[in-house]
């Protein structure tokens, strides 16, 4: 923890909670050997020693991205939840297999739950830490998850209360939300109570001007266009309540959390108009539309309730924790019947036919129910320590031991499709981190700082066996600001239940295009879960660079070369071809063809998409990244040190210099300016000095420990930060809770021995530490610059160098950058993201871009009039802000904490356009059709009580 001017110029008991804090970290240091008193530099520099946040993650590896108050709040997020979407390309993992959501902790401790903390309002972070994807393993998880860690403010509190309204410039839909979050951070502990409401209108076809598919027009005159008929957004409701409680325990050095979430979802959409086509005796054909003001529907509802917990507390040299993560999910689908034909139709005597005899002749057939319901029970147990010293450093361990349970129950009303499945999965795991070279301890530092990591696992699945893992890895720092990866991962994974076990539904009157005719037809898709999915077999190999720019402050380049190589991949169904057809017979259904043209396949009648194995998949992707902050204008204070956002300080520190502490990480230098504290508070900190050193000064600290224990201030202590005193005292404290003696001796020798603040601002030298400097220190309130704009740019691109699927063992290969595909819209060879914001004086804005590249798709034989050519795609969204109580300097009054937003989505109105050989624009690829929102405008009003 760094000494911040700001609470240097408190009351003389701050001097305590606060320098003194620093003091026994170093006392405690000194215990455990420091280098010679003739070793450290003689120098008259003002020097102040201290940790970096001891909530951060000590590892080998450098962030991808680090974030302090001042960046955090040039994102104009409200929420942790909206700041980790703003930061989603650097959250992302690169490593192309979709690992999920990052590992998340809170002050360095990992959490059972997104769910514990995402509504937090973001004021109420202190520091973001993006870690790579093999700082996942420390934590008991595969290196296919990125890391992201929250250091929390100590103290904060507020009411948060957030209404939004949004919906496209051209109209049609809307969408508001309404939100309110408490919040209370204070004593080590944490309350959040967090309810939300949002709700969609419906969006139809008509309201965009979409043309029908051929088929889907009554043939009768007064039919309603089925366009009315046809949901492109379905009309939804959301609603969610969340509670939070969390405690740290200073005396055990153990925490605890507990969450509860429950949330209720309802939707409505539209299949198009309940047409049937009826044949009369004289073979005819002709679309009947059965309750033209009744169109085919699709209801669905669903309740959740989940709950978690996380415990952590250290165990000798190790940190342990706990989580536990349970759900219940209860969902049900209605899906309208078409209607059906009872008795003869007749035709009339001129052959068309009899409309008033077919009216007897339909029926409502009702409707279909699909009901499901999930369990998963989750529980993970990780010890995490350092456990053995090398001469290049500490060697870090990680043991994991995990139970996940699961249960899928799904009914259908249609019969013989009812399902019921059940897994139980042990999970177990061991990573060693060994350093082998160091510059900092002087071990070979030659060849930079090199470490080694491997880890080993496995999964007894009751339904696949035992699966195994393992992962072999390097890091190479060449010299400081520059860290070099190389990860090899081998791992079996088995599908998941709702990909084997999902309950069948099929959707009627589905616009497709049928790459194989050429076609847009309406047809009946089925989707669910395939329970002959086999186990997958993952052999990836990942290359990384990350480099803290020298020439540019507050820069970092990063780069990843992937190489994904699978069997047996679990895979959603592809996009139609003539080759998915060959390899998936049983998939489609078409009409017969037409005995003129017995060549040409029949009209497509329906496709079934439920999940397929692949034989084989190979992928190579690279991937570069750039972030940029800093500030624009405004002036220093003295003393300068950076936030712990600028990136300026260094990573590590000379060699030869002490090692970390164990869990401190490294730690850097900086200067407060004691000369602006009053000559009173100067008083105040000499007076409380030459109390504790005088002969009875180890009675006052005991007779103080006990009174913070017991929520008490000693009198002649005016003023006092218990929380913070208790954090120190906490370090002087045995495992059961009593004040170690000869640590509370050290800690007060070492306090008085500093000397006076007064001859410290005129230059003497402190005894203790040579100054460190690390990346990414704490942020230090005053120390940074006045007045000043920040500013800050994430950009990203993917270039994918190899994209191939072996649909079956000596079946077709799909080569998907060379016309092949999976999905409708083909695989570009390349996407960007960008995020850049400034924020200053109140006013802040950010920008956000995205670029996906051009495709192609072949068609049927590999004639070039059957192709289709998908454009490239460039959006930007932009969202403006303003905090009107700093705008309009209200320290009181209905605008302080008030922060009025404005949002303009997909600001260029730009869409995904797809055309065929002919340059004409399929029937089902329309543009509204792809897209129907396109420039999308909010206004969003969040008041902080």
């Amino acid at each position: 923890m760094m000494i911040a001017p700001k609470l240097l110029c408190s009351c003389a008991a701050l001097a305590l909670a606060i320098p003194s804090t620093v003091y026994a970290q170093d006392a405690a240091q000194d215990a455990e050997g420091d280098p010679p008193q003739a070793d450290r530099p003689d120098t008259n520099e003002i020097v102040v020693f201290g940790d970096r946040l001891r909530q951060q993650v000590d590892t080998a590896q450098a962030p991808i991205l680090e974030l302090g108050e001042d960046e955090i709040a040039a994102y104009g997020a409200s929420s942790i939840a909206d700041l980790v979407a703003a930061i989603e390309p650097q959250t992302g993992s690169n490593r192309g297999r979709g690992g999920g959501q990052p590992v998340f902790l809170v002050n360095g401790i990992r959490v059972a739950s997104f769910r514990e903390f995402r509504s937090y309002p973001s004021e109420a972070i202190r520091k973001v830490e993006v870690l790579p994807e093999e700082t996942a393993q420390l934590f008991g998880f595969p290196p296919n998850r990125r890391v992201l860690n929250f250091i929390l403010k100590d103290k904060y509190s507020a009411i948060t209360a957030e209404v939004e309204f949004e919906q496209p410039d051209r109209g049609g839909y809307s969408v508001s939300e309404q939100e309110l979050t408490l919040l209370r951070i204070a004593g080590g502990g944490r309350l959040n109570l967090n309810a939300e409401a949002r709700d969609v209108s419906l969006l139809t076809e008509d309201e965009r001007a979409i043309i029908q598919t051929q088929g889907s027009l009554s043939d009768v005159a007064s039919d309603p266009d089925p366009a009315a008929f046809r949901s492109l957004i379905a009309d939804s409701a959301q609603k969610e309540i969340t509670a939070n409680w969390a405690k740290a325990f200073l005396n055990t050095g153990s925490s605890l959390s507990v969450n509860a979430t429950y949330e209720r979802n309802d939707s409505l959409s539209l299949s198009g108009l309940n047409s049937v086509l009826l044949t009369d005796d004289l073979g005819n054909q002709l679309f009947r539309t059965f309750g033209a003001d009744d169109p085919l529907e699709r209801r669905g509802s669903s309740d959740t309730v989940s709950a978690a917990l996380s415990y952590s507390r250290p165990i000798g040299d190790f940190q342990f924790a706990a989580t536990a993560d349970g759900a219940f999910s209860d969902s049900r689908t209605e899906i309208d019947r078409r209607a059906v034909v009872s008795g003869i139709i007749a035709a009339a005597a001129d052959g068309a036919l009899d409309i008033a005899g077919a009216l007897p002749a339909l029926a409502d057939a009702g409707f279909d129910v699909a009901k499901v319901g999930t369990y998963s029970a989750d529980t993970k147990l990780t010890l995490r320590g350092s456990p053995l010293f090398v001469p290049a450093g500490e060697v870090s361990t990680t043991f994991d031991l995990g139970y996940m349970w699961n249960r899928i129950d799904s009914t259908d009303s249609r019969g013989g499709s009812d399902v019921t499945l059940e897994r139980g999965t042990i999970s177990g795991g061991f990573n060693i981190s060994v350093p082998v070279t160091s510059t900092r301890d002087d071990v070979l530092g030659a060849l930079g700082s090199i470490t080694l990591n491997g880890q080993i696992g496995f999964n007894d699945v009751s339904d696949f066996g035992t699966l195994y893992n393992w992962t072999a890895g390097a890091n190479w720092e060449p010299f400081d600001g520059l860290s070099l990866q190389a990860t090899y991962v081998y791992r079996e994974v088995q599908p998941t239940l709702l990909q084997l076990g999902s309950p069948e539904i099929t959707t009627l009157n589905v616009p497709f295009f049928d790459l194989v005719t050429g076609d847009t037809s309406l047809i009946s898709v089925t989707t669910g879960g395939n329970r002959n999915l086999r186990a997958e077999t993952q052999k990836d190999w990942n290359l990384s660079a990350n480099w803290e720019l020298p020439f540019v402050d507050g820069a970092r380049f990063t780069v990843d070369y992937v190489s994904n190589r699978s069997e047996n991949v679990s895979s959603s169904f592809p996009f139609l071809s003539s080759e998915i057809e060959a390899a998936f017979p049983g998939r489609i259904t078409r009409a017969a063809p037409d005995p003129l043209f017995p060549n040409i396949p029949g009209t497509l009648l329906a496709i079934d998409q439920r999940p397929v194995d692949f034989f084989e998949s190979r992928t190579k992707r690279i991937s570069f990244g750039l972030t940029m902050r800093g500030r624009i204008g405004g002036s220093e204070r003295r003393g300068g040190g950076t936030d712990g956002s600028s990136g300026a300080a260094t990573n590590r520190p000379p060699a030869g210099g002490p090692p970390e502490a164990t869990g401190g990480g490294n730690r850097r230098a900086g200067r407060p300016d004691f000369a602006n504290i009053s000559e009173e508070q100067r008083e105040q900190m000499q007076a409380f000095r030459q109390r504790i050193c005088a002969d009875d000064g180890e009675a006052f600290l005991l007779q103080l420990a006990g009174a913070i224990e017991n929520g008490e201030t000693p009198a002649g202590i005016e003023g006092l930060d218990r929380e913070r005193a208790a954090q120190m005292l906490g370090r002087v404290k045995n495992e059961d809770g009593t004040i170690d003696r000869e640590r509370l001796a050290i800690l007060r020798t070492r306090m008085c021995e500093r000397g006076s603040d007064d001859s410290r601002a005129e230059g003497a030298q402190p005894s203790g530490r040579r100054p460190v400097e690390t990346r990414g220190g704490p942020s230090i309130p005053g120390s940074g610059p006045d007045n000043a704009v920040r500013y800050f740019l994430n950009l990203t691109h993917s270039v994918e160098v190899d994209r191939q699927i072996l649909i079956a063992q000596g079946g077709p290969l799909l080569d998907l950058l060379d016309g092949d595909s999976l999905s409708s819209f083909g695989t570009a060879s390349g996407s960007s993201r960008l995020e850049a914001g400034v924020f200053g004086k109140g006013l802040g804005m950010r920008l956000s871009g995205r670029y996906t590249g051009s495709a192609r798709i072949d068609g049927t034989g590999g004639s070039p009039q059957s192709n289709l050519f998908i454009d490239d795609l460039l959006t930007f969204d932009l969202r403006l802000f303003a905090n009107l109580g700093e705008i309009f300097d209200q320290e009181q009054g209905v605008l302080k904490g008030m922060r009025l937003a404005l949002r303009a989505d997909n600001l260029f109105d730009g869409r995904r356009i797809v055309r065929d050989a002919n340059g004409n624009i399929p029937t089902g690829f329309q543009p509204l059709l792809i897209d129907p929102t396109g420039r999308y405008l909010g206004i969003d009003l969040r008041k902080l009580f």
